[in-house]
């Protein structure tokens, strides 16, 4: 980590669009005096970075879902940290809250944008994982869309990911048989031994599709969708009739200059098969219900997770890449002080 002068920060700004994979040189590192908050802002100390593979498309200026950061702005990013000063009176110094706030040393909040969290019941990284946004994803996405049901097959992709592998635990919670789909046996291992799934199939496998047919031999009643590609076709060759497809990310094209073509969906009008996109942030009011019901799970050691850990903001890149690349293992996390 870079040791900062006494009253200084440190920034990571969006400098040049990449061009397929981030590097070193899609950002810039500046350092300024630390600000001070105005009436219903905090001040916080960032002390864990969460690195989501959504930050692709963050530095894309193609149109989407959310606004891309700007070149010359704070490259965007979810946050644990200690508040250093308020000038709202529901916050105090000491406080250990989560928001998004970007990757900063110090960043200026609105009040309203910060969770006050309790230290010391879980790992405060868990807040960015199995308890954060990615858990919050996987909650919603079995309880909106995929609905699933005891005795149903459920496929997912990225499965010891930080949203496949809650998503497929919670699956098992409701009675589903449960397939994984990860990226060489040493994660397939995990989510089988660790995660508690029934079957897990190495997406560098010869003969994807034959392999999900073995896995799956009753069909594929809910789909799990965070990969995309070659993958995704291959999963929606199982697809049962009337099968949730929950579209939740597509990590192998992001770094594509243009999105390659789908696949026929005319399978979708016979089977009757619903595809449904999500967005967390749809139901916000899944963060409260997800965290009441999952953080005993944690505490308990009943829902497992797993955590890359990268020091210091100025790697935070390298985290990015690590996450585009299927080079993570689990939640991926910078440490920032």
């Amino acid at each position: 980590m870079i040791s900062l002068p006494d009253g200084m920060r440190q920034s990571v700004l969006l400098r040049e669009r990449p061009q397929g994979m981030p590097t070193r040189d899609t950002f810039a590192i500046v350092s300024e005096p630390i600000p001070t908050p105005a009436d219903g802002e905090v001040l916080t100390r960032s002390l864990y970075l969460s690195i989501d593979p959504y930050m692709r498309g963050r530095l894309s200026a193609r149109k989407s879902y959310a606004t891309p950061v700007q070149i010359g702005e704070v490259m965007t990013g979810e946050t644990v940290g200690e508040v250093v000063a308020s000038a709202d009176p529901g916050f105090s110094a000491g406080d250990i809250v989560v928001g998004p706030r970007g990757w900063q040393t110090h960043t200026i909040s609105s009040a309203k944008a910060l969770t006050k969290l309790t230290p010391g019941v879980t790992p405060l990284p868990a807040y960015l994982g199995v308890l954060g946004m990615p858990g919050v994803t996987a909650y919603s996405g079995m309880l909106d869309i995929g609905q699933v049901k005891s005795g149903e097959t459920v496929l997912i992709s990225a499965a010891s990911g930080a949203v496949g592998s809650v998503a497929g635990q919670i699956a098992k919670r409701a009675g589903a048989r449960v397939v994984g789909i990860a990226g060489g046996p040493d994660k397939c291992l995990y989510v089988q031994e660790q995660l508690g799934f029934d079957a897990c199939i190495d997406h560098e496998a010869m003969n994807l599709e034959a392999d999900i047919l073995d896995a799956c031999p009753n069909g594929v009643d809910v789909y799990f969708e965070n990969v995309g590609g070659a993958v995704q076709m291959a999963a929606f060759a199982a697809l049962n009739p009337f099968a949730r497809v929950i579209m939740c990310g597509m990590v192998s094209q992001y770094n594509a200059a243009e999105f390659p073509p789908g696949p026929n969906l005319g399978f979708v009008v016979a089977k009757r098969v619903r595809i449904q996109g999500l967005l967390v942030f749809d139901k916000p009011e899944r963060f409260a219900e997800w965290r009441a019901l999952a953080a005993p799970w944690v505490v308990d050691g009943s829902l497992r997770y797993r955590e890359t850990v990268i020091d210091g903001l100025e790697n935070a890149w390298e985290a990015l890449a690590m996450v585009l690349g299927g080079g993570n293992f689990g939640k991926m996390i910078v440490k920032v002080a």
